[in-house]
């Protein structure tokens, strides 16, 4: 199909546009506290090792799966998974993986724009000099004020919402690329920067030794399935949105070199995190294993506390909200896509309708901090129950439909053309990955992650 056809939405202009999308798509607040405390949890360099396995092993194989089967059905995920399935001659029931990712997505986005609504406020918080010799005390309760008011998450989460959305209504070549052309190389001065700055701090090496120190008694069954789950949603694999924009892919680039830098770039957004994290944590003695915490009620001590805290402190998070801003992007593009393909709405009526759905599902996170915090459902809040539910349940379940469909499902010369690999035995490497070795690890990742394991 891809040989002839075109995505209706358009393509990407270059190889370069695809990287920065997809590893826009990819980078996100997890890199930026959740990778650097897992690895400190979980052994350290040795971590860092098994975690790079898993990314190479398990990651890059259901990655390349994902585009190939966006770019041969060059539509949003649902019409993609028809095309595909009545191409294989498969059961018709293969259209709801299409469908799965699309309400992850949402689902996800509707949760992920109140906390990047967090970091935007943040921003202004340390821009106005709120952080300025505040102690542990002052910082908590800083926090614990901020999310105890809806007015205050409804306007923020109202704010990141519009942001994003003003980005997808412009299109491939007017929004989304244009956009990232400016938010990833941004995203990396913004590292760099607080990277140098990092170095200049007496707990430098501290830190270095922290993320990197190759401990492998601390390693575990549990450590491993860490680092299999780490790589596996870190690359957002399972959400639609790696497969809408390979729709987008032009069938001159190479979907295995680029997933292969794609997969660099987002590990090494996550270790430059970590390089600059924890050099500040441990120069104003500070823990470490802090969690989402680490962020809103950890570093803001140490912004107030050290020279420099002020700018470094507005760096950090405006490079939160970047990191945000460029998943979110991908999260909302395949619904957006499935309006316009499928029921002939506009690009501006498809991101207005599908902008104030997620909005309105993203206030039973916003009341779940507060006004509805003793509501619970299996002992979770609501914002606790959308995270369990996508990230723990539905992405697993997805990214092994998709090695399940790619592997087993799919016409094999079609997927063979698609990934044009230089020679017959690496095709025959990635299949024997996708085939068995990926859907094996995603299963017991599934299985870990549902306490049964």
């Amino acid at each position: 199909m891809s040989d002839t056809k075109k995505s209706p939405q358009g393509e990407w202009s270059s190889h370069f546009a695809f990287i920065l999308a997809a590893t826009g798509s990819a980078v996100g607040l997890g890199n930026i506290w959740k990778f650097p405390y897992i690895t400190g949890e979980n052994g350290g360099g040795a971590f860092v090792l098994v975690y790079l396995l898993c990314v190479a092993l398990v990651g890059l194989p259901i990655m390349m799966a994902e585009t190939l089967m966006g770019r041969r059905g060059r539509h949003n995920p649902v019409t993609t998974m028809e095309a595909l399935t009545a191409e294989a001659k498969a059961d018709e029931h293969w259209h709801y993986l299409g469908w799965m990712g699309i309400i992850a997505g949402m689902l996800i986005l509707s949760y992920y724009s109140v906390i990047a609504g967090w970091a935007t406020a943040y921003v202004f918080k340390a821009f106005s000099g709120s952080f300025f010799d505040a102690d542990a005390h002052a910082i908590k309760q800083l926090f614990a004020d901020f999310i105890a008011s809806p007015i205050q998450l409804i306007f923020w989460h109202t704010a990141f919402m519009l942001a994003t959305m003003s980005i997808v209504k412009r299109g491939i070549s007017h929004g989304l690329e244009k956009s990232l052309r400016f938010l990833m190389p941004c995203l990396f001065v913004l590292l760099i920067l607080l990277v140098g700055y990092a170095m200049t701090t007496p707990g430098y090496f501290q830190g270095l030794h922290f993320l990197f120190n190759a401990d492998f008694s601390k390693l575990s069954g549990n450590s491993i399935l860490t680092a299999l789950g780490q790589a596996f949603f870190s690359l957002g694999i399972g959400m639609g949105a790696v497969m809408v924009y390979g729709a987008y892919l032009p069938k001159k680039i190479s979907i295995t070199e680029t997933v292969v830098i794609v997969s660099i770039a987002d590990t090494v957004v996550a270790l430059l995190a970590g390089i600059i994290i924890f050099p500040i944590v441990f120069t104003n003695g500070l823990e470490p294993n802090s969690g989402p915490g680490l962020i809103f009620e950890t570093l803001p001590i140490a912004f107030g506390s050290m020279i420099g805290g002020w700018l470094f402190g507005i760096l950090f998070f405006v490079m939160l909200v970047v990191a945000a801003l460029s998943s979110s992007v991908a999260l909302i593009e395949p619904t957006v896509t499935w309006l316009i393909e499928t029921r002939g709405f506009s690009r501006e009526k498809a991101c207005l309708w599908s902008g104030l759905v997620t909005w309105l599902v993203g206030f039973a996170s916003i009341f779940s901090f507060n006004s509805w915090s003793e509501f619970k459902v299996f002992g979770l809040t609501l914002f606790e129950l959308l995270d369990y539910a996508t990230a723990n349940l539905m992405l697993p379940i997805g990214g092994f439909a998709i090695a399940i469909f790619a592997g087993w499902v799919m016409v094999r010369d079609h997927s063979e053309q698609e990934l044009d690999l230089p020679n017959p035995q690496s095709y025959q490497i990635w299949e024997l990955l996708i085939k068995y070795l990926a859907p094996a690890a995603v299963f017991f990742v599934f299985l870990d992650v549902v306490g049964v394991l």
